[in-house]
């Protein structure tokens, strides 16, 4: 099975009040998904020096990134996703494939060709030829819910909430445990929509003092990883 995916992601960061008064302000015009609050864990590619994520960082106009992601601990013979997300200008392009975590991990690994003859699981090959050596660099984990908007089906809003992240132990088979992203209580809040928010939402936003920022988890993990290196080298004073 393949999906893409054509949207805005727009990010903000919430206090406990903040969340509480949006989602009071979502009643009765979004919907939780049938799955309430689940756990997703993403397992993100990279080259020995980091290339992908360092170029994610400059803020470019395009942008690009691999990685495998399941619902809760992925088993070896259980379904994961293998995805290609794109931001090029503002709009994010998702492209991905579904496959056993076993056949995910060993085509990736350059054990086995390509299990399917798609044009996106070509997309992938062409993607780790171009960079090659690509290996598992950081895994992360979070609590989401997510919601719907039954008379808009491209507008979708995300609240994820204990994020953590590791280096070590880069399998989607293992426990959904790292180190916390984000301070106590706060939640990372995504708005997907095609076009504009509707002005019940933008007025929601704008009346708490929630703005968007520009919020990378991989991101933001490598950051705090390369400043505890300046820090220990004596290039940061943090007194």
């Amino acid at each position: 099975m393949s999906n893409t995916f054509r949207r805005k992601e727009i990010k903000f960061l919430l206090s406990p009040r903040q969340r509480e008064a949006l989602e009071e302000a979502m009643q009765g015009r979004m919907e939780a998904d049938e799955y309430g609050e689940s756990t997703i864990s993403s397992l993100y590619y990279d080259t020995p020096d980091s290339l992908l994520i360092r170029r994610s960082l400059e803020k470019p106009m395009y942008k690009e990134k691999l990685r495998l992601r399941s619902y809760g601990t992925a088993k070896p013979d259980g379904k994961i996703y293998i995805e290609l997300k794109k931001k090029y200008d503002g709009i994010v392009y998702k492209r991905r494939i579904s496959m056993t975590e076993r056949d995910a991990t060993a085509w990736l690994a350059g054990r086995c060709p390509r299990p399917e003859d798609s044009q996106i699981a070509r997309e992938v090959d062409a993607f780790m030829d171009f960079y090659g050596n690509l290996a598992p660099a950081m895994y992360l984990c979070y609590d989401r819910i997510a919601y719907f908007c039954p008379e808009d089906e491209d507008l979708r809003i995300t609240f994820d909430r204990n994020i953590r992240w590791r280096t070590d132990a880069l399998t989607l088979t293992a426990s959904p445990w790292g180190e916390q992203l984000l301070k106590p209580g706060q939640s990372l809040l995504e708005i997907k929509c095609a076009g504009a928010m509707p002005l019940w939402l933008a007025d929601a936003l704008s009346k708490n003092g929630i703005r968007r920022i520009s919020f990378s988890k991989y991101g933001t993990a490598y950051t705090t990883i390369q400043t505890r290196a300046l820090i220990e080298k004596g290039g940061i004073n943090c007194a």
